[in-house]
This record gives structure tokens, sequence and C-alpha cells, in this order.
């Protein structure tokens, strides 16, 4: 029987363990093998082509399209307030009414003058047929009449005066003066109220030296005549806190020559307001065509950017390596920034991903068809 020593056992134990250690050596050396990570992902586009208008951008003001301070043109004791202040009044709408007994009373007093003179005139011109007159009478007697017609002409004008009525359709401010008041006093005017138009509502605005010239190059190569009156051009617009421009109206005046200290040119459009959300005094920003629409290379203006040589956007070519490409840009239409020259149709751009797109790197590029509405994406 054979048996087994201590030394024996040892040594079989040993072989074990180095068995095991280079098997798990050998795992070891397969795990650390090096795999180089993929390039990066990145979205790419061909450059969206379509239709661009030229607009010019400015800043304006809205003003009334009229504005009238009521006045008592006549001396008396304001008898009523016949409205609310701030509110909407409509044309003949009567506002205030001035005592008029007086202006009652003289005008009673010259139509009985006036039917006075005209009767002795008639019964003048009976006596000179029969010569029973002489024609210094007749002529008298015509002055007497004319000039008493004039003052029941000038007595109904005052006698008008005592009720002031509303000019246009418009929103009258607060009433200055309270019913009670003497108004009018010593052939002075008192201001009453006023009142203002706001349906249309003009809007002012500035166009500087360098662009009236482009406008003016324009509208020669359309055709368009400016030597005559400001074109019907359409002008947006949109107010501080609304997106875009919202409201279109049309520009109905230009000032004949250039501010000299400013070197700008004041331009007026018109726009209807029947909301009454354009008020008086408000900030507004206007976007004025002045081409027509031409077809030109667009890509996100999120994907342009810019250094100390100009702008560029990033490509990636057929070896999938992203390139810094230089770009002359144009305006901005809807999130879309024209090209003007640096790219063609067929070049792929990087428009999401970007900060995996590193000029000289690899990237892997998914194409994607642009569109306007992904350019609004942040």
């Amino acid at each position: 029987m054979r048996t087994t020593t201590p030394r024996s056992f040892a040594r079989a134990a040993r072989t074990g363990l180095c068995a095991a250690a280079l098997a798990l050596l050998g795992a070891c050396g397969n795990r650390n093998e090096y795999h180089p990570p993929p390039p990066p992902p990145v979205t790419v586009s061909k450059p969206l082509r379509g239709p661009v208008t030229e607009y010019l951008l400015a800043t304006g003001s809205v003003a009334a399209a009229q504005t009238v301070d009521l006045v008592a043109r006549v001396e008396g004791y304001l008898r009523s307030v016949n409205f609310t202040d701030g509110t909407l009044v409509k044309a003949g709408q009567l506002l205030f009414v001035i005592e008029p007994e007086p202006y009652q009373a003289k005008l009673a007093s010259y139509q009985a003058q006036l039917e006075n003179a005209q009767s002795e005139y008639d019964r003048q011109l009976r006596m000179i047929k029969d010569n029973a007159t002489s024609q210094a009478n007749v002529e008298k007697w015509q002055s007497q009449r004319d000039q008493a017609a004039a003052a029941v002409t000038l007595a109904k004008i005052n006698l008008a005066y005592t009720h002031i009525v509303a000019p246009f359709d418009g929103r009258i401010g607060r009433h200055l003066v309270d019913p009670g008041n003497l108004v009018g006093a010593m052939g002075s005017t008192t201001k009453l109220a006023t009142i203002e138009q706001v349906n249309p509502v003009y809007i002012y605005f500035s166009v500087n030296e360098r662009d009236v010239q482009h406008i003016r190059a324009s509208a020669l190569k359309r055709g368009v005549n400016i030597t005559g009156a400001a074109p019907k051009v359409p002008v947006y617009v949109g107010l501080q806190t609304e997106p875009g421009y919202p409201h279109e109206g049309t520009l109905d005046f230009a000032s004949t020559g250039l501010d000299t200290g400013s070197g700008t040119l004041q331009a007026r459009a018109v726009f209807p307001n029947p909301e009454r959300i354009l008020l008086p005094g408000m900030f507004a920003r206007l976007r004025v065509p002045t081409a027509d629409p031409k077809e030109e290379l667009m890509v996100p203006d999120r994907v342009v950017a810019s250094d100390q040589a100009g702008s560029y956007v990033l490509i990636v070519g057929p070896d999938h390596k992203v390139r810094q490409q230089r770009v002359e840009i144009g305006t901005v239409q809807d999130g879309m920034r024209v090209i003007r020259s640096g790219l063609d149709g067929a070049t792929d751009v990087v428009i999401d991903g970007l900060q995996n797109a590193v000029p000289g790197n690899l990237v892997t590029p998914t194409t994607q068809t642009l569109t306007a509405a992904a350019s609004a994406r942040p």
C-alpha cells in the first residue's frame, strides 16, 4: 500500500497553485488589450436653399395719427363734462357745454335787427320806384341789413362754440377743467382736454445714410419711382414684449432730405390699430423689405461662429475629418443665416454635436435634412 508523505503533498499543492496562477495571468492579458474608442458623433446637413428677402431693421416710436387740444373759444362758465376720462369717443359726440344762454340771447337780438333792417330795406326799394326816397337811403338800409346778417352769422358761430364735440373718433384724456369754472375769459383760450386718434396710428423711425443709399439703389434696380411720394411698401412692427413682427402697416412718408446733425432720414409708416394695441409713445421694432426675394444658401444662425479673422462654420469632409470653413454671412431670416460665399449646396455642415467637432479630428457623422424649423432649436 502506497502512502503520501507530507513532503509529496506540499509538492503537489505548489504545482496546482502555479497552474492556477498561469491561467489567471493568461486571462488578465486578454482583458488589458487596448481598443480605441469610435470617433464622436455629430449631425451634419447640406445648406438649405430658399427665398430670402433683405430687410432694413430699425427702431421707432408710436404716435397718434391726429392730436387735438380741445379749448374754450368763447367766454362763459363750464356747464358740464359729458364723457368719462380716458375713454373712446366718436366723431360728433358732445364733450363739453359752456353756458349757452348769453349767446342765445345775442343771436335772438341780432336776428331781430336783421328782420328790421330787411323790412326797412324792402320798403326803401318800393319807395324809390315812386321817387319817394333817395338812393342814399336805399344803400344805407342795404348796408345795415348786411351788417345785421353778418352779426347773426357770428352769433350762430359763437353759440355753436358753447357745445364742444369730438372732431374725430379717438381716445380722450382727462378733463382739465371742472364744471362751474370760468373758461375763455378775456378772449384767451382755455385748454379743456386732449383727444388723439389711435386707429390708425403712425410710427416714426430714422434711416441712416448708408441704408438710404442701399434702398434707393435697390428701388432703381426694381424700377420703382423714387422721385415721387413714398412707395407703398409693407412695414412690419413688433413691440418689446412681442415675438417677431406681428403688426403690418405701410410706409407713407419719407422726409425730403437727411438731417445734417444726425445723418439720418425720417420716415413714417401707418398701421391699422382696431384693438388699440399700439399706443402713442410706445417703443417699436420695425422690419422693412428692401428688395424682392431671391434664392440664397442658409444654415442655422446658431452654428455660425466668429473670431478675429471673421465668420466660419464647421464642416465634415469625405474622410470624416472636421474642418473650419470661412464664410461671408448675410442677413438672418427666421433663425436662418444667409451665407453669401464660402459654401456650396453639397457641403456637409455640422448642425448638432458642435462640442464634439474639433477641427482636424475624426467624427462619426449622421446626415439630416435641414429645415427652417430645425434652426430654432437652441
